[in-house]
């Protein structure tokens, strides 16, 4: 029986030698690399963090202390640890366990984490509660991937370092740019800052200045001296600025170190930041060597890690656009919130990298600038997921809207995505993005259509424009059933086509005449073919991938009923809800907005009266 086969509860784990944990960590890797190659999921950054979650759950109770993942990707090593080992052959998949932390699926899981930057304002908020109630429990925020390049990182910290809170911040450094050691004096600083006699003589120190005369100011005026000293010498950091105490850096693939230092955290009544150093993709050589393309995966080949292909998709085929109309347009520039790949824009990046910009994850900060591009005569385009647009919807209205930019947002993602779930889902931009004044809003179905849109949108329109497209392939749909006297008409947009025109081809055949009306741009919303079928009587179901409430249904039956126009109607969409992971088939079934979903509906609006 190998060493995870024996891991079923936490005593288990710290029963294990320092050999025993080094195994566990090869056998960790061994059982990632073989499920996320059988099912797809994000392997590189949890490849990083093996050796630093194990020290993890040796110093801290998760199912009572609070673990804060930033970002989610990086908790496999942290759910095989919590009971799920044999649910990973259903990793991601519909009804199986999620690839982010999810308190629904268990008491390990201390908050959802689909989107980064917010575990120091999450784990603080803890904090702050296990402090007005009284409680004892430790908060632990494991930052990574880039979490520290996204604003909210620093609100959080810029709370937590004048807080006092006992809180703990771990932050894995793998490959960003965060702090820099200068010279032998810092590093043997560092050194000196992790021997036991530091932290056992610093807490000596203040227990003693707590119980003299004057104590306080003893040891405000020693804690002065220390900080004019070492910053003299060798500077401080950004957390020890804020008010914290920093620790590190230290290597972030030894177990008892990392176990040693936090322990040494648990037992401080401050907030305190360990920085640790991984590699993103330890132990798999193309990971190691290729960190982004193991980033998020598909299925791959184990031994040879080769991928499935992936040709063919939205995103490839706006980044090739792009290259071309930039080309043309020197004025033409790419913004991208740490997405380059996943945007396509890898080409872009490559071909004009002086147009190019890559933010990090921040997303606000991303648009803000595109806006102050487009006012001195740029024209940015500025590629974001539709979930992650989502967080720059201030700067959308503000920076952008109102003074009537030409910034054009490539909305990826958009729909119903699959396995990453309700926190990737792009169900709300439709309802985001139509509501701001002056927006111009495409939903192309096809390659073809989404490079005329992107092209029309750099040189014909003027305002702000969104493109808002799904992932997958951008094969598009070879035609729509439009029979005359259509009995009824499925009005739909984007990815939904292809449901909708199978439901209309299954209807044809039964004998409903049955045709697609699929719209092309959703805000201004093209009224004249529906509002002709719907006055030529036929019945209207209205189909979207979006929310209830962010539907494009409910704006066009209002328009009928302001032209008096009657008519038999149903809106099928995602209702008021969020929908769970998996893959798209089973999503659309579970959602009711698949092609025999669509074709039940149709039948019985049919049925229903005028």
């Amino acid at each position: 029986m190998s060493i995870l086969e024996r891991i079923e509860s936490r005593e288990d784990l710290l029963s294990l030698s320092s050999e025993e944990q080094k195994q566990l960590c090869d056998e960790l890797r061994a059982f990632l690399i073989e499920h996320v190659a059988d099912c797809g999921g994000h392997l590189a950054s949890n490849l990083g963090v093996v050796e630093a979650t194990l020290a993890i759950h040796k110093v801290f109770d998760t199912a009572r202390d609070r673990l804060v993942f930033d970002v989610g990707h990086q908790s496999y090593v942290h759910k095989i640890l919590t009971g799920r080992r044999d649910a990973f052959s259903n990793l991601r998949q519909f009804g199986g366990i999620s690839g982010f932390p999810r308190p629904e699926e268990s008491i390990h899981d201390a908050f959802i984490a689909g989107h980064a930057s917010n575990s120091v304002s999450v784990a603080l908020g803890m904090a702050r509660a296990r402090t007005a109630k009284g409680e004892d429990y430790n908060v632990i925020a494991f930052l990574g991937d880039g979490s520290l390049t996204g604003g909210l990182s620093y609100e959080g910290l810029n709370d937590a370092g004048v807080s006092g809170e006992k809180l703990i911040i771990i932050l894995n450094d793998n490959g960003m740019s965060i702090s820099k050691n200068v010279g032998g004096i810092s590093r043997y600083l560092s050194l000196l800052r992790t021997k036991p006699g530091y932290f056992g003589l610093k807490k000596a120190w203040r227990r003693f200045t707590a119980n003299v005369p004057f104590g306080r100011e003893l040891y405000r005026f020693t804690h002065w001296l220390k900080h004019r000293l070492k910053s003299g010498l060798i500077g401080t950091t950004l957390f020890e600025e804020i008010g914290m105490t920093y620790i590190g850096p230290v290597d972030g693939h030894d177990v008892d170190r990392i176990a040693y230092l936090l322990g040494v955290a648990k037992s401080l009544d401050e907030p305190v930041v360990l920085h640790i150093i991984t590699q993103k993709g330890r132990g798999y050589a193309p990971a190691e060597a290729d960190p982004k393309a193991y980033h998020g995966v598909g299925r791959f080949d184990p031994n040879s890690g080769v991928q499935s292909s992936g040709g063919g998709t939205y995103s490839a085929v706006f980044g090739d656009a792009l290259c071309a109309i930039a080309s043309k347009n020197p004025n033409v520039c790419a913004i991208t919130a740490a997405m380059r790949q996943g945007t396509g824009l890898d080409n872009f990046a490559n071909h004009f990298p002086n147009r190019f910009y890559d933010v990090g994850i921040a997303e606000g900060h991303a648009v803000a600038m595109a806006a102050g591009l487009a006012k001195q005569g740029m024209v940015p385009v500025v590629a974001i997921y539709s979930t992650f647009l989502q967080r720059a919807y201030d700067m959308l209205l503000h920076d952008v809207a109102i003074s009537k930019l030409h910034v054009i947002f490539a909305v990826d993602r958009c729909g119903l995505v699959g396995e990453d779930g309700a926190t990737h889902h792009g169900v709300f931009d439709v309802g985001y993005l139509r509501q701001i004044p002056g927006m111009t809003v495409f939903a192309p179905a096809s390659a073809e259509e989404l490079q005329k849109m992107l092209s029309d949108a750099v040189n014909v329109y003027t305002g702000p424009v969104a493109i808002r497209f799904p992932r997958g392939s951008a094969a598009g749909v070879a035609g729509l059933p439009s029979p005359d006297n259509a009995s009824l008409s499925i009005v739909t947009y984007g990815e939904l086509t292809q449901q909708c025109v199978q439901a209309a081809n299954e209807l044809n055949a039964s004998g409903i005449s049955c045709r697609v009306i699929r719209i092309k741009t959703l805000k201004p919303l093209p009224m004249d073919e529906i509002l002709d079928s719907a006055e030529n009587g036929s019945a209207l179901l209205i189909v979207e991938d979006t929310t209830s409430a962010c539907c494009i249904g409910t704006e066009i039956l209002s328009e009928l009923q302001q032209k008096g126009i009657s008519c038999r109607s149903k809106l099928l969409n995602l209702g008021d809800r969020f929908i769970p992971h998996g893959d798209l088939e089973s999503l659309y079934r579970f959602a009711g907005i698949d092609h025999s979903a669509i074709a039940q509906a149709a039948r019985e609006v049919l049925r229903s009266e005028s």
